[in-house]
Formats: structure tokens, sequence, C-alpha cells
């Protein structure tokens, strides 16, 4: 074993990791950067649509193009990139953090000031559906059919039914089809879709491929390979009704069912984790409720947009650098039950600037709605919004610095515009 010292240890080189290893060094910091593949960027390697860093960059990337601009960036730095390793564990020694990595080379030992927790997020799979029947070939999540299609050039499917209207869905849909592929429909659960807007355009609509509400799949069939799997409609509260069965032939099912922070070297620390988002809570520096441990993109909060999982990462990378082992004044905040969640969910008095920024998602669809700020009851912030769709996110910036106090109670407000 090989014991090594760093300042800042990332885990995880997708987009927030990345971008969190320039910023702690731009800081100072000597960083360490841990990534499990064989080459940085994360999932981006395989998105191949322009959809990445409108609001970074002001133009339309492809996922590989917006990840090889941070890879240059990051070679301009002092960065030790160790790929292919596996952080397997964590432990805090005093005022460090020690991590066990697993590479072909064996066991290294890395200690840290602070760690950042980049570990992005998983597919939710068919038994977490609690889609009967057995393991045949060809059920798979629509980040496996993607790295089929765009990395390995395969096509994975000639007749496939696509589970969940995400935006990976909806993108695999399309792409599907111009390989040549059958999409015989993409089946929702809900009553809207589970994407933007524009990619039920885009992908669905310009390709004729039909979108079903309010039907779910609730059987698989087939012994080696998928022959065909069971449709049902559900109800409002999502359970199948009974005599609405119907099967469909197919070689493929594709799930798009949404995504789940990957936390799981944040239980080993105790990590306090929000219910709603899966993720870890933490203040306005991304730093969790356990002091050292920040958490950024994905492994924080699902979201849509690359461009705010590249924001949160550069804010925790040049908070985990500047961390120095001090205490925090928390101050929790609140919200009118219009919010699905917000992030972060509480402020570190002690380290108020003067604009924190704040991603937020909507409870249900709402139409010209101002999104309002409080402490102690007086308003501090508003912001007019046309349209909130809960599958997209958004994000406000607020200056907090000028009117809290330790004490102060801090609520976030919906209301309608007149």
């Amino acid at each position: 074993m090989v014991m090594s010292r760093f300042n800042v240890i990332v885990i995880g080189g997708g987009p927030a990791g990345l971008s969190a290893a320039i910023a702690a060094s731009a800081d100072g910091a000597s960083v360490l950067l841990v990534e499990r593949e064989a080459h940085l960027g994360g999932v981006l390697k395989q998105c191949i649509d322009n959809n990445f860093g409108f609001f970074r960059y002001g133009e339309r990337l492809a996922g590989p193009e917006y990840a090889f601009r941070d890879m240059i960036s990051l070679e301009q730095t002092n960065t030790y990139v160790l790929l292919q390793t596996f952080a397997s564990r964590i432990v805090s020694i005093g005022n460090t953090f020690q991590l066990t990595l697993c590479n072909r080379h064996g066991i290294v030992l890395a200690e840290a000031n602070s760690v950042v927790l980049a570990t992005g997020c998983r597919e939710r799979t068919a038994r977490q559906m609690s889609i009967h029947g057995s393991r045949p070939a060809g059920v798979m999540t629509a980040g496996s059919a993607q790295y089929y299609l765009n990395v390995l050039g395969q096509l994975p499917s000639k007749r496939s039914i696509i589970l969940g209207s995400g935006n990976i869905g909806m993108i695999m849909a399309r792409r599907l089809t111009l390989e040549g592929s059958k999409v015989l429909g993409v089946y929702e659960e809900g009553p809207v879709p589970g994407g933007l807007l524009r990619n039920v355009t885009d992908c669905i609509n310009d390709f004729d491929i039909p979108l079903h509400f309010g039907h779910s799949v609730t059987r698989v069939s087939g012994s080696h390979r998928l022959r065909g799997v069971e449709i049902c409609r559900v109800d409002k509260s999502l359970r199948p009704i009974r005599g609405t069965e119907a099967l469909v032939k197919c070689d493929s099912l594709i799930l798009a069912v949404g995504l789940i922070p990957e936390i799981s070297l944040a239980d080993t620390l105790n990590v306090p984790i929000s219910g709603v988002t899966n993720g870890p809570i933490c203040d306005q520096n991304y730093m969790t409720l356990v002091d050292g441990i920040f958490s950024c993109g994905n492994a924080m909060h699902v979201s849509d947009v690359v461009d705010y999982i590249s924001e949160s990462g550069e804010t925790a990378g040049r908070n985990a650098a500047r961390y120095m082992g001090r205490g925090r004044r928390i101050i929790e905040m609140t919200s009118s039950k219009d919010f699905l969640y917000f992030v972060p969910q509480c402020l570190d008095y002690d380290m108020l600037r003067s604009d924190t920024v704040m991603y937020f998602r909507t409870r249900e669809t709402r139409e010209n709605t101002i999104v309002k700020v409080f402490i102690d009851g007086r308003e501090i912030f508003s912001q007019l919004f046309a349209m909130l769709r809960p599958p997209e996110i958004e994000r406000i910036s607020v200056d907090f610095s000028s009117a809290l106090t330790p004490d102060s109670k801090v609520e976030l407000r919906m209301e309608r515009s007149i």
C-alpha cells in the first residue's frame, strides 16, 4: 500500500467531477481525481446529441465536445488523475479523510482535508419497477441502449418498447428510429411527458413515434430472448387496471424510468440524505451536513441541464479547496408545498456571499408563477416564470447576505401572477 496526501480528493470524473477538480486546483489546492472508468467524461462520452453547453458556452455541443473542453482545462492544472480506480472505502480520521482506492495495481490509500462526491447517478431497473417475469436478454436501461448504439456501434433492437418518457428515453426513441429500428411506442405512467417539451417535438412528434400516457409494462415474456411485454393502463395512483392488459410482441424493452443519485460512499459516513432528492442535504457551498464532505452534480440531485451540473461542481470544488475545518452555523430553509424540492436545503451563515445559486423543481405544472424568498417574513427576492414543469430544473440567484441573522427563518413560496 502507498499513502498519498492531498488537499482535496474528487470522486467521479464526469462533468461535475471535472469542474470540481479544475476549480479546486485553480484555488491552489493539491487535487486527486478518481474515476472508475478508463476515460474521463462520465455519461457525456455516449451522448452524441447537441443539447449541451447552451448556458455555459452560448452554443450547443455534443456530449463528447462538452466533456473535451473540461478535459483540456484539466490538463492545464496539477491535478493527479487515477483512472480505472474504485473508491471502496472512506473513513474519517481526526481532521482528515482516508480513502481506500482499488485498481489493477493493487490498493492505494489516500488522505485529504476534504472530499467531493461527484459520483453521478444510476438508472432504475426493471426490478425496481416491479415488472414481473424472468430475465430474458433484451431488457435494458436507456443508458445501456445508448452505450451499445453510440459507443459500440451495435443495434440492440429491431422492435422495441420504451417505458418512460424521460429525456434519455425520448432521445433513444429517435436514435433507434434513425438507425433502422422500429420503436413500437413510448409508454408513460403519468399524464404528462417526463422530459423536456422540446424532446417531445424533436424526438417523438417529428418521427411519428406513438406516445401513450397512463400506461405501464407489468410483465415480460420470453426465456432466452424477450418475445413480448404486457402493457396495462394504470390509475391515478399508478396501479394497474385489471382487464386492460395487452400483449405487444417486441425484442427489446428499454427502460427510461428515472435516475437515482449514487450515494453509497455517503452512506458509509452517515451523511444525512434528503428523502425527496435522494442525495445529500447540502448548504450553499455544497458541503453536506458532515463537515469536509462536499457533493455536486447528479450525486446531489438529478439535473436535466449539464451546465448546472458543471456549475455545482465548480462551487463544490472551490469551497472544498478553502475548507479549513471550522464549525458552521446552519440555517434551515423551508418552502411552500408547491415546491417538489430545492437545493441547497440550508445555509452556512458564516460563509454567506452576495449571491447564492439555488435550483428547484415545481410539484406540478404552473403558468405565470412568481417565486419569492422571505427572511423573517420580509420579501427579499422575486422572479416571474411563465411556465414551470416538474421535469424541468429551474435556477435562481438570491442575495441572503444583507438581511440574514443566525436566528433567521428563510422560506420559499410560489404565488400566481396577477
